[in-house]
């Protein structure tokens, strides 16, 4: 028999931002699931970024009669990510096990994901089957972000991929130690990372409580994440369009210095300046765009600001 000495240890970090209304059924969900794995010595980590409702107060008030949760407290909204990797910074386990809050991602599934690292997976990720409450034209933008991704980056990211998943403690390693970036996209760090790596099908639960927390404006923004994160293709594309659409450009200048030559009778032009001074307008915005989110990105590297800060800790 295994004694709690040399039991394998597993944090299961869990982001939480204003869901009171859900917060205690998904303690007690994940920690009845804990409670049946007997060879491990479990922790649950909550990461809280700050919100407007009584979330923080219930899970100290929790952790207060349960010394396995601990309450990691930061002192703004640093985004999901971030408080995924505030998770894994203070998680000093062998197993770190990462889901949302919700209880979207089922606790049930945990020994399934167990089962796979024992058989020698350092990372084990799940991919969602489908999701009950998902509206058809969220599915659709995001089915058609990952597929876009998919075409323009080297590492190929599941479409249906979720941030619930189990790490080893070497995988956690390399994340503390040299995976630090600002814009973080674990979705797509994971698979780059490499190690032996597998994927476990679940279905989504709906949402019991609230509404999420990723606007069609965050969701845009995450996605932008992932593009900058893993491809220059955009900016080869802007290069590829800008050489082909100024060939057309010059070509049309000598068509008209030739009309010139032979027809003094050529009416102004106004249309043909309005629809190329249109055209190339737009393009260049775009391109500036794509510019600008790449810039962005070394900006934010530069600056070197921290990727979160704690403001409370409870139970370490």
């Amino acid at each position: 028999m295994t004694t709690s000495k040399h039991k394998k240890t597993l944090t299961v970090v869990a982001p939480v931002y204003n869901e009171e209304e859900v917060i205690r059924d998904f303690y007690q969900e994940l920690k009845n699931t804990l409670l049946t794995l007997s060879e491990y010595r479990s922790t649950m980590l909550f990461v809280v970024g700050r919100g407007t409702d009584r979330t923080f107060p219930i899970l100290k008030e929790i952790a207060t009669a349960d010394s396995s949760l601990r309450v990691l407290y930061l002192s703004s909204r640093f985004g999901h990510q971030m408080q995924l990797l505030a998770g894994i910074d203070h998680a000093d386990s062998d197993i770190v096990i990462m889901m949302d809050s919700d209880l979207q991602h089922p606790p049930e599934i945990i020994p399934t994901l167990l089962a796979e690292y024992e058989k020698g997976n350092d990372v084990v990720y799940t991919v969602r089957e489908k999701t009950s409450d998902q509206g058809v034209l969220r599915k659709w933008c995001s089915d058609m972000f990952y597929w876009f991704l998919n075409k323009i980056s080297d590492v190929r990211i599941s479409g249906n991929a979720a941030d619930f998943r189990l790490i080893s403690r070497k995988v956690a390693e390399v994340l503390r130690r040299e995976i630090r970036e600002r814009n973080l996209f674990l979705r797509g760090i994971i698979p780059w990372l490499g190690f032996n790596q597998i994927g476990v099908s679940f279905v989504a639960n709906p949402r019991r409580a609230g509404k999420s927390k990723y606007s069609f404006s965050r969701l845009i923004t995450f996605g932008l994440s992932g593009v900058v994160s893993f491809s220059r293709k955009p900016l080869r594309v802007a290069i590829v369009v800008g050489l082909f659409v100024a060939s057309l450009g010059f070509l049309y200048a000598l068509t008209v210095i030739a009309q010139s030559f032979y027809n003094r009778s050529l009416p102004a032009g106004w249309a043909t300046v309005i629809v190329l001074l249109s055209i190339f307008g737009g393009l260049q915005l775009i391109f500036l765009g794509i510019l600008g989110e790449y810039i962005g990105a070394i900006f934010d590297e530069v600056k070197k600001r921290p990727h979160y800060i704690v403001d409370q800790k409870i139970n370490f």
